[in-house]
């Protein structure tokens, strides 16, 4: 019989990090087992803490000193990064090696989908993953007028601050936006405006870098002038002005003409055009091997019938109808369904090998129905893209439908395979519960998407195939 192993001791007040939480708070226990979560601490490691907040059951504290360094710490590219006074809160994790990242988010939906959906994955599929700098082509920066500093500031804002970081570079948006980041502070500086623009937000396309001014007041022709010249001056950059004066149906052009603001899909010969306030993914790179792969796992027949559930754009809806008989897109904003339409006749004009008949409806999906959904037709599969709130509405009218069959009208019939695509964990698991306890279906397979490298953001994709 092997000795019971004694616990190292450890010099008085050093802890050691057991695990990592979604905010990348390093995760240990008190020997009176209160948890105290250590900001800038990994796995493995024995460090010291300040602890900052107490509870009854846990302490928050920052890291003061590591005394035993993990193999995955790895030295931040950024030098805004960090645990110090205005540092950057854009990143949370540029401290541990992008693997060790990804290995935790597949911990994190493994663990919601068991502890919040009781539902196990009979395969766990392999992360997608791609760049880890320069990837993000959506951003939204905050711009300040600080007097104390006599400067103009663009940028995230400062780690748990709502003050604005004072960055000068960024490496998780692509070089060319990171090198205008200086020139837009210099720019605002200069303009009437300085006190009245308060946001600059990007939306990147393949040609195309638009640049969203927010302003409060109108702007003089000086000014106007003075972002003509900008653009004129970064015009490698591909850089394209709007401007919002009030609410997001505000935002328009500066000026009309010039390359159009899209981005391509290549494998399935597919062109989106967008405005730069609609939903687009902010990982261009991601997006297009996850439209991929969730076509592939659809696995849509030519002679199927497919609904893509919050279709926004068309973003797998027109990839879809490359393969399909028959797509129905449906999504909550009118405006999006309207530009979903748009899309669809630009991409059809011209093709060599026709897309499927295709339909886009505006419905709210968060009041789903039993009833609206056998409206809708059956389905041979179903592509589902939510939002953070998930889509419990629409997997308890398919549980529902499962349950009564009284309220399956003309023969109406659940699809056999669903591809939920979600960029929340916990609804995920939670809709996956009522598809697999209470639907007839069975998590076939799930894996992580890592949209967003170095920061605690986690996307996934879960197949269910009908018992």
């Amino acid at each position: 019989m092997t000795e019971k192993q004694t616990p190292p001791v450890h010099p008085e007040g050093w802890l050691e990090i057991e695990s990592l939480d979604i905010e990348a708070q390093g995760v240990t226990r008190r020997p009176d087992g209160k948890v105290v979560f250590i900001d800038g601490a990994l796995p493995g490691e024995l460090v010291t803490a300040k602890v900052h907040r107490k509870k009854n059951n846990w302490e928050q504290a920052a890291l003061v000193e590591v005394h035993r360094e993990s193999a995955q710490r790895v030295r931040p590219r950024c030098p805004h990064f960090g645990l110090h006074e205005g540092a950057c809160g854009g990143c949370k994790m540029q401290h541990l090696h992008v693997g060790a990242q990804v290995a935790i988010k597949q911990r994190v939906l493994e663990d919601n989908l068991w502890h919040l959906g009781k539902v196990k994955p009979d395969t766990m599929l392999p992360a997608i993953e791609g760049p880890a700098w320069g990837y993000r082509w959506r951003a939204r920066f905050s711009v300040r007028h600080v007097r104390k500093k006599e400067a103009v500031l663009v940028g995230f804002h400062e780690r748990k601050s709502r003050y604005v970081a004072d960055i000068r570079e960024c490496h998780v948006v692509p070089k060319h936006v990171s090198d205008l980041l200086l020139p837009l502070r210099a720019l605002i500086g200069s303009m009437d405006a300085i006190e009245t623009c308060p946001q600059i937000e990007l939306a990147c396309g393949d040609r195309v870098t638009a640049l969203v001014l927010r302003h409060l007041e109108p702007l003089s022709e000086g000014d106007l002038a003075k972002l003509r010249a900008f653009a004129q001056e970064h015009a490698a950059a591909g850089v394209q002005w709007w401007l919002q004066p009030k609410g997001p149906d505000t935002v328009h052009l500066l000026d009309e003409g010039g390359p159009e603001l899209d981005y391509a899909l290549p494998e399935f010969g597919i062109t989106m055009p967008f405005r730069p306030t609609d939903f687009t993914q902010v990982n261009p790179h991601i997006n297009r091997v996850l439209v991929e792969r969730a076509v592939r796992l659809l696995d849509v027949q030519s002679k199927e019938r497919v609904i893509d559930w919050f279709c926004g754009l068309g973003n797998f809806t027109l990839p879809l109808a490359t393969r399909a008989h028959e797509v129905l897109g449906i999504e909550g904003s009118e405006a999006l369904v309207a530009r979903s339409r748009e899309n669809h006749a630009r991409n059809q004009a011209g093709r060599l090998q026709p897309l499927a008949s295709t339909r886009f409806e505006a419905r709210n999906l968060f009041e789903m129905t039993p009833q609206q959904l056998v409206a809708d037709g059956s389905a041979d599969r179903w592509l589902v893209d939510p939002p953070r709130e998930g889509a419990f509405a629409l997997a308890k009218s398919l549980a529902d439908l499962h349950q009564d069959h009284a309220l399956r009208e003309g023969g109406w019939r659940p699809p056999r395979r669903i591809v939920y695509v979600s960029c929340n964990p916990a609804t995920l698991a939670r809709d996956a519960g009522l598809l697999v306890h209470q639907a007839g279906y069975r998590c076939s397979s799930a894996g992580v998407v890592n949209m967003f490298p170095h920061t605690a953001h986690v996307e996934s994709i879960a197949v269910f195939d009908h018992a």
